[in-house]
């Protein structure tokens, strides 16, 4: 047997390189690959507490899941939250994140057309419910009534606004007949006052009569045909008698009404016939000074 052939058959060795046990083998091994590294302009550096097939695992997941987390923040499905878990997000454009975001917008606006359609809307809407409270306590529409002349001074004066209610709301039992209506002779036998008088102070709106309703106190009430000269205070008539009065006798039933700053009543000043309960818009109620301009000068805009 040569020596040739005896290096063929002996079990201690073998014909891959480097596998012959020597450490020096796998150092050699290991340079040669950071000088392949050096040769394509990247530097792997090599510790001996990470095995170089680790690293090598680490380096190939490294750019999938970045590119996982890039595709899933670009579609957005969920997004990172403060402790990074996690969340679903709305896509963009739709119906829910849109509406959500004007709401919020138009909520929390400080300038700008939203924070002056906003203030209108909650203006009209507290005028509305203001409007609507009061018209279930008064019973009538509008509950509120400006004052145009001085025909009741010093109790009511021009540009004050009257509260009014419908005539039996708040009225005593004593109320001539069925009209919710104290009469100033009631007042006065009964002890009623309102507006620093005796009897109801009424809103009354004759049909036939042009511009707005009147307000001024209820004294008495007569019947058709009635002569009520007799009735009358003296000093408010400048007749000598029935036929010298206008409206006497009276050509249908109702009250006899004045102003408190006016001379006459009205019946006899020819403002309007006997008042008509169906005339009566209401009763007022409660007076807020200068506050009744604003409509004034509204009414007085829209007429011109």
């Amino acid at each position: 047997m040569t020596d040739d052939e005896g290096s063929a058959d002996d079990p201690g060795r073998s014909d891959v390189p480097g596998d012959d046990g020597d450490p020096s083998a796998d150092t050699d091994a290991a340079d040669a690959g950071e000088r392949r590294d050096e040769a394509r302009g990247t530097t792997t550096p090599r510790t001996d507490d990470t095995p170089s097939g680790a690293a090598h695992e680490a380096r190939a997941s490294s750019p999938a899941d970045s590119e996982d987390d890039q595709r899933d923040t670009s579609a957005g499905v969920t997004e990172p939250g403060p402790n990074g878990d996690r969340r679903p997000r709305p896509e963009p454009g739709s119906a829910a994140a849109g509406s959500q975001s004007f709401l919020t917008r138009f909520r929390t606006a400080q300038s700008g057309p939203l924070m002056f359609v906003r203030e209108t809307i909650y203006s009209a809407a507290a005028v509305l419910g203001v409007g609507l409270l009061l018209f279930a306590i008064s019973g009538v529409w509008p509950p509120m009534v400006a004052v145009e002349s001085g025909s009741m001074e010093p109790e009511m004066h021009r540009g004050d606004l009257v509260f009014v209610t419908e005539p039996h709301r708040f009225t005593p039992d004593y109320a001539y007949d069925d009209t919710g209506i104290v009469t100033v002779d009631i007042g006065t036998e009964r002890g009623y006052r309102s507006f620093g008088g005796n009897g109801s102070v009424v809103i009354y709106d004759p049909p036939d009569r042009v511009g707005s309703p009147i307000i001024h106190r209820a004294h008495f009430y007569v019947e058709e045909g009635e002569n009520w000269y007799d009735e009358a205070n003296p000093a408010y008539v400048t007749a000598d008698d029935c036929d010298a009065l206008q409206n006497c006798p009276a050509p249908h039933a109702g009250f006899i009404t004045k102003g408190d700053a006016n001379s006459r009543y009205d019946q006899a000043s020819n403002i309007a016939g006997p008042v008509r309960p169906t005339w009566i818009r209401g009763t007022a109620r409660l007076r807020i000074p200068y506050l009744g301009y604003v409509r004034l000068q509204l009414a007085g805009m829209f007429a011109a």
